[in-house]
């Protein structure tokens, strides 16, 4: 399963970056506003951290607004990946820009049959919100696994996005549903790799070398 960052922090991206383990990023105007900083600088930057794609949301909520503004955003690097909202007018728009070679992440997935259609309108990835549909008490993995299923019976390319990612659990159960990438913010990305039983084992073998007096 890929991992991409869900943030527009670009000291968190080239911290995690430099681990290994990002493949891609995610944005949107809300993120990008908490930074204070002109949209296209903030997307720029963040692209010349990693190769994988990065995501940047279009604002307009028309085709033509869509098309206008994605076309903008696709020239400021090529791993700029369109983002787009799930409406009709939306997939309109990511059927013209696919054509055009451009990657498109369609967001703001909440059914299995929003994901439908956005694999036949040639969406790159569909960004279905977990933590959303939990937070309105539905599991949001059941949503997943639908989406791996439907996929699945018709070979679509479209790869499936896991997003609104609140815990470390949700990133195990996507990985087990099959999901193709998850996205999530550092803090949870970075306590991954947490567990005591590591912390305690550790410590436990720095006791005993210090004991011995075992210098490396």
């Amino acid at each position: 399963m890929k991992f991409f960052v869900d943030t527009a922090d670009t000291k968190d991206i080239a911290d995690l970056a430099a681990t290994g383990l990002i493949d891609g990023v995610t944005t949107n105007p809300s993120l990008i506003a908490k930074s204070g900083r002109p949209f296209a600088d903030v997307i720029a930057e963040i692209c010349a951290l990693t190769p994988g794609p990065v995501s940047a949301e279009v604002v307009a909520t028309d085709y033509d607004g869509m098309i206008k503004e994605g076309r903008k955003l696709a020239k400021i690097a090529s791993n700029v990946t369109v983002k787009l909202p799930l409406t009709l007018d939306g997939l309109k728009a990511c059927k013209t820009l696919t054509g055009e070679g451009t990657q498109v992440n369609v967001t703001l997935c909440f059914s299995a049959n929003q994901a439908l259609l956005a694999a036949k309108a040639g969406a790159t990835f569909i960004s279905p919100f977990i933590g959303r549909l939990d937070d309105i008490h539905l599991d949001g993995m059941d949503l997943i696994h639908e989406i791996r299923q439907i996929y699945d019976n018709y070979l679509f390319d479209t790869e499936i996005l896991a997003a609104s990612i609140r815990t470390p659990n949700h990133v195990k159960l996507c990985a087990l549903a099959g999901a193709d990438v998850m996205t999530a913010p550092p803090a949870v990305i970075k306590s991954l790799v947490n567990h005591p039983l590591t912390d305690k084992g550790l410590e436990i073998f720095l006791a005993d070398a210090k004991k011995a007096g075992i210098k490396v």
